[in-house]
């Protein structure tokens, strides 16, 4: 008896290029961003390896904490990965280029990348990865996860057009963003955010000591310099939230909490709390990430304001609002045109998107009553479009 061998290609390695979680190992939540790719591409049956560039600070001790922590998650996650060192010294001279050979190397050697990269697909998010790096992979996705800022730059600078033969955006709405914005000088293709629903499964409603809690996660300040007809604009979560500082004065039955990273003795603390927020620190609850999904499941849902994609209607949509829903946790959120992709009614999506104090407090009395149902809604909704491995498929084609 004779057997055939088979003659079928094996699919190239799929990278996932990133440069914001190794350096930030305190970010629960920013390390699952692209974890979720890598837990997709498992489920898809392939290969995909983490690519990871930390810059190098004047702190070796801090540095090699940094990547013990990094790799400690890679072997948690059961992932390829290789970690690399950009030089203090390259970042000063050639802060937009990335040198392999100038690099200190963790995980896979350093020869066998060069290799790999050769027939490799790499799915660069935020621009992590630069050239000539970046031109050793043989096909190269740019995935953008911040669409107004990224048409914005590259308008005035490199922001990696030159250099991806695709260009991918978590915006819906790239076509008929805010005009005021530059127009777009690359075909932009869009995703929903990712989450691997079988990794994030439906939890059951909390158990909560006094009130039941509405959540969220973010960053108070914006560091951002977006220029609007001449104008720079605060479009930081502090000012997004203007609108709805009352929200837990008038929905009493609950709590309303921000995770915002704000120093112990910045008066936003106090002012908020006087408001009837509460305020705690993301770094001390939520450091790891499965702290963070931990902490997502012990919401009954999401409460947040959109500081930038509300107000250019880009279509965007976060990653936190993808697990959230994976979980069975309903979202209030701003609209940024991309609910005209989802289901109509909040009864059928668990999404909630609101633009006053008015619209805020129905919803969440919405939620308060009808959490069962609305939880059955929100897992729905993230299987049915933000699932990892189904958008994973349809960028990979």
């Amino acid at each position: 008896m004779s057997f055939l061998k088979s003659t079928r290609t094996p699919l190239p390695p799929v990278f996932i290029g990133c440069g914001f979680a190794a350096k930030y190992p305190m970010g629960g939540g920013n390390f699952s961003v692209p974890l979720q790719y890598l837990l997709g591409l498992k489920r898809l049956g392939r290969r995909g390896i983490w690519l990871e560039v930390m810059p190098e600070t004047d702190d070796p001790t801090l540095d090699a904490s940094r990547a013990r922590t990094f790799t400690r998650r890679m072997r948690e996650y059961d992932l390829e990965y290789y970690l690399l060192i950009q030089p203090k010294a390259f970042q000063k001279k050639n802060p937009e280029e990335y040198h392999l050979s100038q690099m200190q190397s963790f995980g896979m050697d350093v020869s066998t990348l060069r290799e790999e990269a050769k027939h490799g697909i790499l799915l660069n998010l935020s621009y992590s990865i630069k050239a000539p790096l970046l031109t050793l992979f043989e096909r190269r996705l740019l995935c953008s996860l911040d669409p107004t800022e990224v048409i914005f730059w590259m308008s005035r600078m490199e922001m990696g057009q030159s250099f991806h033969h695709e260009f991918w955006s978590v915006g819906l709405c790239m076509e008929s963003i805010d005009s005021r914005i530059p127009k777009a000088i690359v075909p932009w293709k869009s995703f929903f955010p990712l989450v691997d629903t079988t990794f994030l499964q439906a939890q059951p409603k909390p158990l909560f000591k006094t009130r039941p809690r509405f959540t969220t996660i973010g960053q108070w300040y914006w560091d951002g310099a977006i220029e609007i007809e001449g104008t720079y604009v605060d479009f930081s979560k502090q000012a997004a939230f203007a609108p709805y500082l009352e929200l837990p004065q008038k929905v009493p039955n609950a709590i309303f909490e921000l995770a915002m990273n704000l120093n112990s003795d910045d008066p936003e603390r106090k002012r908020l709390r006087q408001l009837g927020w509460n305020v705690v620190s993301p770094h001390r609850l939520m450091p790891t990430p499965k702290r963070y999904y931990d902490y997502l499941a012990g919401s009954l849902a999401e409460f947040t304001a959109v500081k930038l994609e509300s107000k250019m209607q880009s279509g965007w949509l976060s990653d936190r609002a993808a697990a959230y829903l994976a979980q069975g946790r309903p979202v209030i959120t701003e609209p940024t045109g991309a609910e005209q992709f989802l289901p109509k009614k909040s009864s059928e999506s668990g999404l909630f998107f609101v633009q006053t104090l008015e619209e805020a407090i129905e919803a969440s009395r919405e939620v308060l009553l009808d959490w069962p149902h609305l939880s059955k809604s929100a897992r729905a909704t993230a299987i049915e479009y933000f699932d990892a491995s189904r958008t994973l498929k349809k960028i990979l084609n």
